[in-house]
């Protein structure tokens, strides 16, 4: 197992400015997406990935690692291109085994039938909280210190399921689970407030018994970095409220045509539409610094 890197926020930055180039770059080639839900994510994944979570992505059975499940499974191409930077596959590969009629390794929605690195299949929104529940429950059962995450979009949250499972784990007192919100406010067709309001949402995680987090800029390294590093310390003997961090994002993040634009929920980006996407990510980037 390898240990987790003491990254900086500034290493940080400039990995999840890596992330979202070659995800542009990756989608361009594969032809289809779900870019705006998949911006959205990157400091969050980025922040998980490369400093907090106790993982290899070369050695994906071992028995003590962090578990992270991507329950909007249609945003897996953010985890395919952190996998890629991390060194499991080159961009090629993946492009190559990408929906193939014969070695579809990676497909439009997270697979753990073909991807080793993903915890659990995911398509089907409001799956992947329940299923944490259980790989939560489950380490108390075996005795091991491990967390279980899963980040959730907002609209997601319309699934009663999710609801379910909010009471089971504050229930059982899960302390090694944590609930990520991607709260980009917008969903397929228009904003979540408009088509099924969850807000207040910290307020209605509260009464469910679990701690809540409120990050007040999801795409803000530092503010993502400082809710994790206030997550409880993990003991299976312990019973504790599970965490929830919401992390209030911008939807098409760092792309200045796509950003609140429910428009790019889904679909491909031409040539021309890929150059202006990473002059604008350049460009963020400048301005930032």
């Amino acid at each position: 197992m390898s240990e987790k890197k003491n990254l900086t926020i500034p290493e940080l930055e400039e990995k999840a400015y890596k992330i979202r180039h070659d995800l542009l770059n990756f989608i361009y080639r594969i032809g289809m997406g779900h870019l705006g839900g998949e911006l959205s994510m990157v400091e969050v994944a980025v922040a998980a990935y490369y400093k907090y979570l106790n993982y290899d992505v070369h050695n994906t059975c071992d028995e003590n690692r962090d578990r992270f499940i991507l329950s909007k499974g249609h945003c897996s191409e953010t985890l395919f291109t952190i996998f890629s930077d991390l060194g499991a596959y080159t961009m090629d590969y993946m492009v190559e085994h990408f929906e193939t009629l014969d070695t579809a390794k990676f497909g439009m929605h997270s697979n753990r039938k073909y991807c080793e690195q993903i915890e659990v299949s995911a398509g089907s929104l409001g799956h992947g909280l329940p299923v944490a529940v259980g790989y939560a429950l489950g380490a108390r059962k075996q005795k091991k210190n491990y967390r279980v995450f899963v980040l959730t979009g907002d609209g997601e949250l319309n699934e009663g399921t999710n609801w379910e499972a909010l009471m089971s784990g504050a229930h059982f007192g899960l302390s090694n689970l944590v609930l990520i919100v991607d709260k980009n406010a917008l969903q397929m067709t228009g904003t979540t407030e408009e088509i099924m309001n969850i807000d207040p949402l910290d307020k209605k995680l509260e009464a469910f018994n679990w701690n809540v987090l409120n990050v007040a800029d999801g795409n803000d390294m530092a503010q993502v970095c400082a809710a994790f590093d206030k997550l409880p310390p993990v003991d299976h003997s312990k019973k504790g409220k599970p965490t929830a961090i919401i992390a209030n994002t911008v939807k098409g993040k760092g792309v200045d045509f796509m950003e609140g634009n429910h428009k790019w929920h889904g679909g491909g980006i031409a040539k021309e539409q890929l150059e202006q996407a990473l002059a604008s990510l350049e460009k963020s980037k400048k301005e930032k610094k």
